[in-house]
């Protein structure tokens, strides 16, 4: 029989820590060019993905090149913003694809929204703007019967004659915990903090400053100890929980697939969103999902919508 898997509540601190204040000098009558550099500071203070800040910038700087570069900010109106997408697309002469225009609405509302809540503006010129998401093809997630089904083969594999234990291990943390792929091979063994028996830690932890908004504190179930206890008599690993390659475990992954006929496969991604529809399902709150996740505020606008869509009747 497949353990059953209770929902844990991830215990997280909040990525995004407290709003920040506009640099001084950076006034209503600032230039849109100042209020950009101190757009930029604001971005690495809050540990915004280096790819997002870039985004964001370079749609700045698309921005200021239909308004001018030293125009104040506080004449700036929905008007502007307005007639600055439909440039975009029908007068600019550069291409500008449905998911760049959703993602360039993204970064006015952002920027202008930060200038509004850090007092520079009275009102956020960009919130009656319209915003068309682009809509993407909702992920593959595991039904209820399909994870037992899966839990079913990685138990067999546990309790074999020739026992492996890593398969459970593994789809057992991914399942609980949400974690990317990249999160997974991050983990050290001193990463697990067992001081607690009833309530077992697993510390995300990040080596890049900017990305350390994104550690967090998440638990695991209580008897998940006992399951590495075995992995790590059989592998013996001595820093790195899993000392393979990350390709190495989307073997493991597929031959569960295989055994347990998931004709969808099986992913880290998968088990992810598997993971937060289950705890959506179990009444977790947003804000502590999207934390649990290690997901921006930004990020979480298309993820939450996602997760609820997913969510449904279960299974």
């Amino acid at each position: 029989m497949a353990e059953q898997l209770p929902l844990p509540i991830g215990e997280t601190s909040e990525e995004d820590g407290p709003q920040a204040i506009a640099s001084p000098g950076v006034t209503a009558r600032s230039s849109l060019r100042a209020a950009m550099g101190a757009f930029e500071t604001y971005m690495q203070q809050q540990g915004f993905a280096e790819n997002t800040a870039k985004a964001f910038l370079s749609d700045l700087g698309i921005l200021a090149e239909f308004v001018g570069v030293g125009t104040a900010v506080s004449d700036i109106s929905t008007r502007d913003l307005n007639h600055f997408t439909r440039w975009l697309v029908d007068e600019r002469g550069v291409p500008c694809n449905p998911k760049s225009l959703a993602r360039r609405v993204t970064t006015l509302k952002v920027f202008f929204g930060w200038l509004a809540e850090a007092g520079v503006l009275p009102d956020d010129p960009a919130a009656p703007v319209i915003h068309h998401p682009v809509l993407t093809p909702l992920p593959d997630i595991l039904s209820d019967a399909e994870v037992e089904r899966m839990l079913g083969v990685t138990q067999a594999l546990r309790h074999a004659e020739k026992p492996d234990t890593r398969p459970h291990l593994l789809v057992t943390l991914l399942l609980h915990t949400g974690i990317k792929k990249g999160e997974c091979m991050s983990i050290v063994v001193n990463h697990l903090d067992f001081s607690d028996p009833t309530q077992p830690v697993l510390w995300i932890r990040y080596v890049n400053p900017r990305r350390r908004h994104k550690e967090r504190k998440l638990r695991l179930p209580p008897w998940w100890p006992a399951v590495l206890a075995e992995y790590r008599a059989q592998y013996e690993p001595q820093d790195a929980l899993f000392p393979c390659t990350a390709r190495n475990l989307e073997y493991v992954l597929t031959h569960v697939a295989e055994e347990a006929e998931l004709s969808k496969g099986l992913s880290f991604e998968m088990l992810r969103w598997t993971c937060a529809v289950r705890d959506y399902r179990a009444g977790m709150g947003a804000d502590k999902l999207r934390q649990k996740l290690g997901i921006s505020k930004i990020t979480w606008r298309e993820v939450g919508g996602k997760i609820a869509k997913l969510a449904g009747p279960a299974l």
